[in-house]
């Protein structure tokens, strides 16, 4: 049977991170560490570790005001991408070439191949077409994107993905509990904590969708071999729920 396989495109392959800190350096500047809503240089939030507990309702009112004020930059960040014509054809790959490993991959094992998003639209095409064209760039061609706006969880079931890579948590952990697909997470930061709570629900943790790609890769070569994919699932964590996929 050939594997369906489904990737996350923001913080996987495309970098929204850096593009969403240059709309908000554009609208907003640099200068927001000193002001009265924002944290200080240390990261005290503001608050002076002199004050006594007569000064608490006041630094919560403050904690509220920063939360509101966060709130309100997302808003208008997220205004900005929203009317900006084509913005998510705009974005820079997280990693040189991965999209175009990933396309000589999948041909290579025949590989089925979902790119999933929940990118809201903006001025110009369709989120989707705007993330067919990216990835076409990029060096994959014909790729089907699913823009989604529900649980990711159901989307792999109903889509019937053997492995999702996915960047976020959340997203990960609904998969595990509503679907079958094997999860690989992809994080960046190295904390370890990550990766320890993450076998703990069976999923898989990975430094970069490079690396993600590697592991699919091994996981096709044992299908069939129960040994073989049993020592790898124990190796990078899937030794928690999931399936072995049907040879």
């Amino acid at each position: 049977m050939t594997l369906r396989i489904g990737f996350d495109m923001d913080g996987v392959l495309a970098d929204l991170a850096t593009a969403y800190a240059e709309v908000e350096r554009r609208l907003f500047g640099d200068a927001t560490a000193g002001a009265p809503d924002s944290p200080d240089a240390n990261g005290e939030g503001g608050v002076d570790p002199g004050e006594d507990e007569a000064d608490a309702p006041e630094t919560a009112k403050d904690a509220t005001r920063r939360l509101r004020e966060e709130r309100r930059r997302r808003q208008i960040v997220w205004h900005a991408i929203e009317t900006t014509e084509n913005f998510w054809t705009t974005l820079a790959p997280l990693e040189p070439d991965v999209v175009r490993h990933i396309a000589e991959t999948a041909a290579r094992h025949r590989w089925e191949v979902f790119f999933i998003t929940q990118r809201p639209e903006t001025l110009g095409e369709t989120a989707q077409r705007q993330t067919q064209r990216w990835l076409a760039a990029q060096g994959f061609d014909l790729p089907s994107v699913v823009v989604t706006r529900g649980a990711r969880g159901k989307l792999a079931r109903a889509l019937g993905l053997d492995y999702l890579v996915d960047d976020t948590a959340k997203n990960c952990v609904d998969v595990v509990a509503d679907a079958k697909a094997r999860v690989l997470l992809v994080d960046r930061s190295g904390d370890p904590r990550v990766a320890g709570n993450a076998r703990k629900l069976g999923v898989a943790v990975v430094a970069s969708a490079g690396k993600a790609l590697d592991v699919l890769e091994r996981a096709t070569t044992a299908r069939g071999n129960p040994t073989l994919f049993s020592r790898l699932a124990k190796k990078v964590g899937w030794t928690a729920g999931g399936r072995e996929p049907e040879a």
